[in-house]
Order: structure tokens, then C-alpha cells, then sequence
């Protein structure tokens, strides 16, 4: 048989705690730094303008006399409860001249679930003249069980996009974000405080 821990060999309680604290205090900041990760991917790495530099960029240009067509799409991935589908699927524009349309999500779980939405523009070189200037996918989206919601998107496309792309398509897949989602889990049901032993 082995002997008995002494006090000072026997693990301390408050050690995983600390570690499990250090986790939850990582996670929340990652679920913070989701908005500007995907700024830096859709404006760097997929050319996608997120912001009014777009309005800026096309004042003072004459709005195009060419139609494009742009094609709406959206999705959700496999863990997200969710549905989630364009409030139209196509539109005619002409470049230069700012558009809205809008999706539509439902949370059809039974809890609060948190989103987040990630943008792309097809063809890919069409990407650096397609320029949002609102879009739900700069925040988190917190959808109570049952709940539906309209979520715009306002948008222009450059005047300068080649003459033979005729056809842009946007698209959306919504991700859970397990991070947020946790969090809101817990600000729902807080652990009850152990009572004192009595003296």
C-alpha cells in the first residue's frame, strides 16, 4: 500500500481552479478578437471592403449605366442550429449606387445560441469591387430559442469591376460560436454558492 499524502503532496483545489479561469479569461478574449480576425481576412486576404471607405471611394464617380447581377446565398454550419437563407436571391444594380437587401435567421433550438457570419464574394477577382458598408457579420449574433431576426446588408459595387464579370455573388455561412455561447450559457444559470459549513 502506498503511504498517505502528506498536506503538503496532496493537490491544491485552488490550482486548477486558477488554470480553469486562465482558460475561461482566454476564451472570452478570443470571442472578442472573432470581429477584427475577420476584418483582416475579408479586407486582406479576400479584398472585401467592410467599411465607408466604399462610399468615399465612389463619390464623385458616375454611377454606371451597365447592370450587374448579384446573387445572394447563405448557409449555416452543421453545429449551428439554426436557418438562415437571403431575403431575395438576385438583384440587378447598377455599379456605383448603393443597395440593400437583408437575410433572415431563426434559431430553431431550444436555447440561446451566439453566431458569428463569415462573408465571401464570388469570382474571387470580383472581391475588391464588391464593398460593404453594413454588415451583420462585424458582430456576434445572440438569438434566443425560437427567435427570428432581419439582418441588412448595404453594399456597393465599384464602377471599375471588368466588364465581363456580369454576376457577383454573395454568400454567408454562419459558425456557433461556442466561446459566447458558453458565456451566455452561464450568465443564464449561475452556479449556486457552496453554503458555509457551520462552526
Amino acid at each position: 500500500m502506498s503511504a498517505p499524502q502528506s498536506p503538503e503532496q496532496a493537490p491544491k483545489p485552488t490550482k486548477g481552479l486558477g488554470k480553469m479561469l486562465v482558460v475561461a479569461a482566454l476564451a472570452f478574449g478570443f470571442s472578442f478578437s472573432l470581429v477584427p480576425l475577420y476584418r483582416i481576412a475579408c479586407e486582406k486576404v479576400f479584398g472585401i471592403r467592410l467599411d465607408n471607405t466604399a462610399v468615399e471611394a465612389t463619390r464623385g464617380q458616375a454611377v454606371s449605366d451597365r447592370l450587374v447581377t448579384v446573387q445572394f446565398d447563405g448557409g449555416v454550419n452543421s453545429k449551428l442550429p439554426w436557418e438562415f437563407e437571403p431575403s431575395q436571391l438576385t438583384m440587378q444594380v447598377r455599379p456605383g449606387q448603393q443597395y440593400e437587401t437583408s437575410y433572415r435567421a431563426h434559431n430553431t433550438s431550444d436555447r440561446t445560441i451566439v453566431g458569428s457570419a463569415v462573408p465571401s464574394v464570388a469570382p474571387a477577382r470580383a472581391s475588391g469591387y464588391f464593398s460593404k458598408t453594413e454588415c451583420f457579420c462585424f458582430t456576434a449574433q445572440t438569438m434566443h430559442a425560437g427567435e427570428s431576426r432581419d439582418m441588412p446588408v448595404r453594399f456597393i459595387v465599384d464602377p471599375n469591376l471588368p466588364d465581363d464579370v456580369k454576376t457577383v455573388t454573395l454568400s454567408y455561412t454562419f459558425y456557433k460560436n461556442d466561446a459566447l455561447t458558453a458565456q451566455q450559457a452561464a450568465s443564464a444559470h449561475p452556479v449556486a454558492a457552496t453554503p458555509a459549513a457551520a462552526p
